[in-house]
């Protein structure tokens, strides 16, 4: 059937030529049309053709890409603005379980210090995560978790060398939640009433609620710490005006300060330590919930204050800290023994203990490791050195600092969780103090080989910088020298040294009987105890002696090493033999 050229072609298809007169003119314009249609370069088939993505995924292990690199590629970087933070300031194997998060399905934010740190040009400490998983998924998606945590759950992802990611749950307040349920409420008057007082009671006691990122970021104490950010998009979430408080540098509570810090009075500890560290103004708002929520800090666990008192100290910023909970009036709470110093000596009581913490802040901010009793010992030494010397009413006759001190480090190890071990450590160096700086005569073979020398040589040498006196005694101490003791130190409440030496001369002169005395009878016996005045000093002297060997042993013992007694019992005992 041969197709009218008046007929309207298909749609889509060729447009029809009008047929031509001849036969000959058909056969040329046949030809003419196969030849322009070979001189057209033929294109490569479709399938062969691979794109640069594909050919660098074909590179890449299989199991590369099933694992935590799958959501770089899953997530093309635009063409747009650059990311708000540097990838390259962050880490990667906090980087690493973000990934591996998003490839399971669930959201993952970096959140918190890191983020604030990084906005304002600071190197994090670590990197903690925020995620939609529960705590149980956490730990079935990281071979390498473990769950910890009472107060509410936390995932801790270990890698190699000791670093740990923690990652939390979206979390929202409790509080918040419990007041837009009106559900909870009671239905006979007495249970309204009672709910109406505990309503008061903001104190937050638990705080496993799960919730949404906007609810978590809501519930956290400051503005600056409830910013999230995106490692996909490269942008940072801010759902409470984070970013402007930084960029103004306030510190501000996240919704009613009042109530902010009556849920959790430890915020005011934290408030005071991101003003020092970071430089930072407390909006006034904020200090003044602040002021008055001071009196709940007794409310809250022990081990929270204790370890949030540690942070101030370790990092190397305790002088204005201290000096703002003392504005505060929290250090009656914190630190009595310091309260009462600062009541008791008034300013110049102030200028010495912090004298005192600025040595230390410069000791912590050169970089070297200090124990937490080398810490506290710093912060007593001025408090121990003002406090009479009280002798102890030990039956062991174990020496003793200020009973304020006692009672404190006591209270520490029975209330606040401090390991015992920390509590006596730093009794021992208050206790080596004294000797280092000559009030006390050692014998100083044994008490160098002190397990605990160098810590107290340590704590001796913050008290000479921030006091300036017994330079030439420390220096001597490090030379491995003994220092000579001052007459006035040496001296003792019956009379001076030259009288003990008079004593040991007398005791000399009967050096021989003394001998075969001590040698044809036992100790106390019956020739000892006939013999002449001197004599019988010389034998309550051995006797003393002998019994100084009995405390150092014991104090030895307790501090784990047999060399304890120049920091122990046999102190006071030496010093009294000495005199006679």
């Amino acid at each position: 059937m041969t197709r009218d050229s008046t007929d309207t072609p298909p749609v889509g298809g060729p447009t029809l030529q009008p047929a031509p007169d001849d036969a000959r003119e058909v056969a040329v314009s046949e030809a003419e049309s196969l030849d322009s249609l070979e001189m057209l370069p033929v294109p490569e088939p479709a399938e062969e053709t691979q794109s640069p993505m594909s050919a660098l995924l074909e590179t890449l292990p299989q199991d590369t890409l099933s694992e935590s690199n799958s959501e770089l590629f899953s997530h093309p970087s635009p063409s747009g603005p650059p990311p708000e933070i540097d990838p390259d300031k962050l880490d990667p194997d906090a980087l690493k379980v973000i990934h591996r998060l998003h490839s399971h399905g669930h959201q993952a934010y970096l959140v918190g210090g890191c983020v604030r740190d990084l906005l304002l040009g600071r190197t994090p400490k670590d990197f903690d995560i925020a995620t939609s998983a529960h705590p149980g998924e956490v730990r079935a998606i990281f071979r390498n978790c473990r769950l910890i945590g009472r107060r509410f759950r936390l995932a801790h992802i270990y890698f190699k060398g000791g670093k740990i990611i923690e990652v939390s749950t979206f979390r929202a307040n409790p509080t918040e939640l419990d007041a837009s349920n009106p559900e909870n409420g009671s239905e006979n008057g007495e249970e309204e009433g009672s709910e109406t007082e505990e309503s008061q009671d903001l104190l937050i006691t638990h705080d496993n609620v799960f919730g949404t990122a906007e609810q978590d970021a809501r519930r956290r104490d400051f503005t600056m710490n409830g910013l999230f950010y995106d490692v996909a998009e490269g942008r940072v979430i801010d759902y409470v005006r984070g970013r402007r408080d930084l960029d103004e540098r306030y510190i501000r509570t996240i919704g009613d300060p009042e109530i902010r810090m009556r849920e959790d009075p430890v915020r005011i500890l934290r408030a005071v330590r991101f003003s020092a560290k970071l430089g930072l103004d407390i909006e006034s708002r904020t200090y003044a919930a602040m002021e008055g929520a001071v009196e709940d800090l007794p409310r809250c666990a022990p081990a929270r204050l204790l370890e949030e008192t540690f942070r101030l100290i370790r990092g190397g910023v305790a002088a204005p800290c201290l000096k703002l909970l003392a504005a505060l009036d929290a250090l009656k709470v914190l630190l009595p023994p310091v309260a009462a110093y600062f009541k008791q000596h008034g300013r110049r009581g102030r200028d010495t203990f912090y004298a005192y913490v600025e040595a230390l802040d410069r000791r912590v901010s050169s970089g070297e490791p200090l124990d937490d009793a080398i810490l506290l010992a710093a912060l007593l030494v001025p408090i121990a050195q003002a406090s009479p010397i009280v002798e102890s009413q030990d039956p062991a006759g174990r020496p003793s600092v200020a009973q304020a001190i006692e009672d404190l480090l006591a209270e520490f190890v029975q209330t606040a969780r401090l390991p015992r071990r920390i509590a006596e450590r730093c009794r021992l160096l208050l206790i080596a103090q004294r000797t280092l700086s000559g009030e006390r005569r050692r014998r100083t073979g044994a008490f160098r080989r002190h397990p605990l020398f160098n810590d107290a040589l340590i704590v001796f040498e913050i008290s000479v910088q921030a006091t300036g006196q017994h330079r030439d005694v420390l220096e001597a101490w490090k030379r491995g020298e003994l220092p000579p003791l001052k007459p006035s130190e040496g001296s003792t409440e019956g009379g001076e040294a030259p009288r003990k030496r008079r004593r040991r001369r007398r005791r000399s002169g009967r050096k021989a009987g003394a001998g075969e005395s001590g040698s044809s009878s036992s100790p106390g016996g019956a020739e000892a105890s006939s013999s002449s005045g001197t004599v019988v000093e010389q034998d309550s002297g051995d006797s003393g002696d002998a019994g100084e060997v009995d405390e150092e042993s014991e104090l030895g013992a307790e501090s784990g090493d047999d060399s304890g007694d120049d920091f122990g019992a046999g102190s006071e005992t030496d010093s009294e033999s000495d005199e006679g």
